[in-house]
Parts: structure tokens; sequence; C-alpha cells
């Protein structure tokens, strides 16, 4: 035809790629008709589809090929599908309702069958080493008081104090409505602890100091400081604004403290979280993490309890943030001589946050 100076036969362009995506325009445009047959259909409206599905196919497959290698796979899964969805925020809420086949389930353990079994342990424990502990001193008094006679009065009744003491520290748990899921041991000898409760209860946790995520002017409005604010009542709120006074606005990952009145912690310590996107955020965090646990050293805290720093309004991926902290705690503990703490309890309210915590705790057994 070009010879005999005809018009060259211009080549057909599928609807796809003249819209630029790689997905099927046309099938959508059908799926649409036979869907919705009732309603008029736009031409834009199959190539609108066709680019939703296809970005939303991209980035699962990528959330996907990452949890791959992280568990050093190189093949994706129905399961790594599953856990690029459950990982992600917005995935998650957007394909709530689905059901991956072959995708297995997230690791989820209801509070009330972990806390019969090892609530009732730990009373049974409790309550057999109490009457061993009362028979032993009673026995071992007039056993002293022979011994007395011979200038031992003032070191052995010391030491048993000393002893008491720190046994009843240890052997206390978090208190009724907190389960510990997992627990690791840190370079120095420290427990770490993933506990599951209600954030209405955080107020009730027997330690020492308890971590309030908050911003610049320590308000209590959302989260942790509005049940904070609850279980401390007026008192607590009013030691919080003569600290809010005193101390002023908070810099990005600075830490204040503050007595901790009404609740069974003796301190609060409040850390102004980064915003994720800003400039050095991940930097911050860890830079907060480090910071709280100073704040709990200077006080000589032996117990404290760190809720899910960048909770909600700070907009932290769950995962990049778990890791994130523990990094930070295990790096503190690492590059310190000594330490007060003894018990770390990572405190977390939904089975999302419980899933990646168990599965970055995991890794870091692993390394």
């Amino acid at each position: 035809m070009s010879a005999r100076g005809g018009k060259k036969k211009a080549t057909k362009l599928s609807r796809s790629a003249r819209a630029g995506v790689i997905f099927p325009v046309g099938r959508m445009m059908r799926y649409l008709r036979t869907g919705t047959h009732k309603y008029r259909i736009g031409m834009g409206a199959p190539v609108y589809m066709a680019a939703v599905i296809e970005y939303l196919a991209a980035e699962i497959l990528e959330l996907a090929g990452n949890a791959a290698r992280d568990n050093k796979k190189g093949r994706i899964t129905p399961r790594h599908i599953k856990l690029a969805v459950a990982n992600d925020e917005e995935l998650n809420q957007l394909l709530r309702g689905v059901t991956i086949s072959n995708g297995g389930v997230l690791p989820r353990i209801h509070p009330e069958l972990l806390s019969k079994k090892r609530g009732s342990r730990v009373k049974v424990d409790n309550q057999a080493s109490v009457p061993e502990k009362e028979e032993r001193s009673k026995n071992k008094k007039p056993n002293k008081t022979f011994k007395k006679v011979k200038g031992k009065r003032g070191r052995k009744p010391k030491s048993t104090d000393n002893e008491s003491v720190p046994n009843s520290t240890v052997e206390d748990g978090p208190g009724d409505g907190f389960t510990i899921l997992s627990a690791k041991s840190l370079f120095l000898g420290q427990k770490l602890s993933l506990t599951e409760s209600e954030i209405s209860k955080i107020g009730t946790i027997k330690v020492e100091g308890i971590i309030n995520p908050t911003n610049a002017e320590m308000d209590l409005k959302d989260g942790v400081g509005n049940a904070l604010e609850k279980a401390g009542g007026r008192e607590f709120l009013e030691g919080v604004k003569e600290l809010r006074k005193a101390q002023g606005p908070l810099e990005v990952a600075s830490v204040a403290v503050s007595q901790a009145s009404g609740m069974a912690a003796r301190f609060i310590i409040h850390c102004n979280v980064p915003q994720w996107g800003s400039e050095k955020c991940e930097d911050q965090l860890e830079k907060t993490v480090k910071n709280c646990l100073s704040a709990a050293e200077e006080k000589k805290l032996k117990s404290v309890a760190f809720p899910s720093l960048p909770a909600g309004r700070n907009g932290f991926p769950k995962q990049t943030a778990a890791q994130l902290i523990l990094k930070a705690i295990s790096n503190h503990f690492v590059s310190s001589t000594s330490s007060s703490l003894k018990n770390i309890y990572f405190v977390l309210f939904d089975s999302e946050s419980i899933g990646i915590y168990l599965q970055e705790m995991a890794k870091l057994d692993a390394k």
C-alpha cells in the first residue's frame, strides 16, 4: 500500500495502552456494564478503575515481597500477602472483610485463655511461697536469738529485709487485667515482656513508671493520656499543669516527669513523639525511647511500662515503629554498663500491634 502511494495502516492500540495502564480497560468496562446495568457508565470509569486496581496490586506485591524477604523466602506465598495486608493500616482497613486463601491467621491469643492458666499458676505459687517464707522466718528467728549472743545481731536481720524487698518486686507481675504473651531477656538481664490489656486499665498497671506519648503541650486528650487522666483524677491533672508551666513546651524527643497521683505507679514520663514524615523522624523516635529509659534510670525505677509510642495521631507505621523501639531499647542496654531497670513491659491494646511486636521480638531472638 505504501509503494503505491497509499496510506500506512495505523496500528491499533488497546484502550489500556492508550490509557497507560497494564490492567485491561475493556474488561473493566464489561464488568461494570454487567454489574451496574441500570446506570450510565462514562468512558473514563473503566480507565480509573483499572488504574486503581493496578496500584493496589502493585502496593500489595511490594509489601508481600518485603515480607518474603524478611522471612528469607524467594517466592511470595499467600501467607506473605496476608502479613503484608495486616501490617499496613490502610490496606488492613480496606480489606478487613476479605479472606485470603491459605494465608493463615495472625498470632492472636485471647487474654482469658492465658489469664486462667498463668494467673492460676501465679496465685498458687504466691500462696505456696508465702507460708514457706513465713515458716522459715519463724523457724530462723529463735535460731538467730541464740546466735545473737555471738555478736551477729545487725547483719542477718538486715540481709533478710533486703532479700524480701526485691523478691516481692520481681514476683509481682503487671497486675490483674494484664496478660503477658511473650518475654525476652536483654543484654544486662532485664526482662522485656509483651503484655495485652485494655487502654482504660493503663493507670492500674503495677509498675514504677508509665510512659505517656504526648505532644509539645503535654495535653491528655487522646489515648493513653486520657486513660491516665481518668485514673489519676484532678490531683494528677493539676500536677501535669504545674509541670507544663515550669517546663514549658516539650521539644521533639524530650522528656518530662510528673508524679503519678492516684495510680499504682510512682511517676509518669511524658515524651514528645515525632511526627511520621518529619525530618529524621526515625532517629528522633529512637532518641525518644532512650530519653525515656534514661529518665527512668535517673529516678532509680525498677520497672516501666511502654504503650505503643507513635499511636494514632503521629501516623507512624506500626511495623516501622516496633522495629525502631525494640532496636532503641536493645542498643540502650548494650551501651550502658549498669541500670536500675529490671522489667520493661510493652502494653498493647489491639491484635494488629500484638502480632507485629511478636514478630519483631522473634527476630530479636533470632539475631
